[in-house]
């Protein structure tokens, strides 16, 4: 910080957390840090989701837990349907808690408006709930009052954030992320159908549309403190090697291409064409104070015999080891700023 207690340089808060408003995590990192955060340096694994306006009017249903509706108005859809709505006006559909069972069978529905899209902002709290109406409402077209003969394909549009398998929290091993919730979904949608679930976005580390979001907040920071020339280089901290490292390295694979070539087309999940980026490079700096831990024998070095590690990434990310290693490993995010600071020739105050 300078002395009027400013950040010296764009800094933008990129998490994979989903079930929380921006503004809130912007007050928990103010509190953190001692400094003062503002919500638009904070981006959610669904902010993107901003981008995608062709759904903002379409009735969707929401998945996730927490401020759910007021996450998805926030990113712009005006008209969604929550699970417990949904579970209410069609209360035969859940029906694995044998307590929430209904004890008379309710009069069939006939006058719920037909769902349009499935939003997925973050692990929900009853995964078997969720995974039952999302199913039914995706089998049926989006009527889960009726039965239709065959799936219809391709299914209504899904959107979906944070792909993080698993993640860390205050237990010894990593915890469940919404990964595993995406992983369930899309193995049963497929033992069911015998088809591929599909996403029209996939969003949150490591997908390039975060990151090239991430980027222009950056360089509108850059703008607003009256700098000349547009940022260059990109720094990229993080602790999950599979998130964090990998994001950061693909994005700069896709901007090594885009000096070289022009921009690569993203193909699903690139919603509107992005203004060109003005960085050449992202570096990746992992540190070892979360998921990653250089003494973990799970972590991601190979395993003995020669053998690759697992590969926890999603489904629509290739494996490369490759892109797995980081450009420096660092202690903590105050080791990773003294780098990044020594790197660019800045004084350290």
């Amino acid at each position: 910080m300078n002395s009027q207690g400013q950040l010296r340089v764009p800094v933008v808060f990129v998490t994979n957390a989903g079930n929380i408003l921006q503004h809130s995590k912007a007050q928990e990192l103010s509190a953190l840090l001692g400094c003062k955060v503002d919500a638009d340096q904070v981006i959610l694994s669904h902010s993107p989701m901003k981008l995608f306006s062709k759904y903002h009017e379409k009735r969707m249903l929401v998945s996730g837990q927490g401020p759910v509706l007021e996450n998805a108005r926030g990113l712009g859809f005006r008209n969604v349907v929550t699970m417990d709505e949904l579970r209410m006006a069609f209360p035969l559909l859940d029906m694995v808690d044998l307590e929430r069972r209904p004890k008379t069978t309710p009069l069939p529905r006939n006058d719920f408006p037909r769902i349009e899209g499935v939003l997925l902002l973050g692990e929900p709290v009853r995964w078997e709930t969720s995974l039952q109406l999302i199913m039914d409402v995706l089998l049926s077209n989006g009527s889960p009052g009726t039965s239709l003969a065959t799936a219809p394909y391709p299914h209504l549009p899904v959107l979906a954030s944070n792909m993080d398998l698993l993640w860390m929290a205050e237990a010894k091993m990593p915890r469940f992320g919404h990964g595993t919730f995406l992983l369930c979904l899309e193995t049963i949608y497929q033992k069911v159908t015998g088809k591929d679930l599909r996403y029209e976005g996939l969003m949150g580390k490591p997908s390039i549309l975060t990151y090239q979001y991430a980027e222009e907040l950056l360089q509108r920071q850059a703008e607003r403190r009256g700098w000349a020339a547009p940022i260059q280089k990109l720094y990229a901290v993080g602790d999950n090697p599979m998130s964090d490292v990998y994001g950061a390295n693909l994005f700069h694979q896709y901007l090594q291409k885009a000096t070289r070539d022009g921009a690569p087309e993203l193909g699903a999940g690139d919603p509107r064409r992005q203004r060109p980026s003005a960085s050449q490079s992202c570096v990746s700096i992992l540190v070892c104070t979360g998921v990653y831990n250089p003494r973990d024998p799970q972590s991601t070095e190979p395993l003995l015999g020669g053998e690759e590690p697992p590969f926890h990434g999603h489904r629509d990310f290739c494996f490369s080891s490759g892109l797995m290693e980081a450009s420096h490993v660092v202690k903590d995010v105050h080791e990773a700023v003294q780098l990044v600071f020594r790197k660019e020739g800045w004084a350290w105050e």
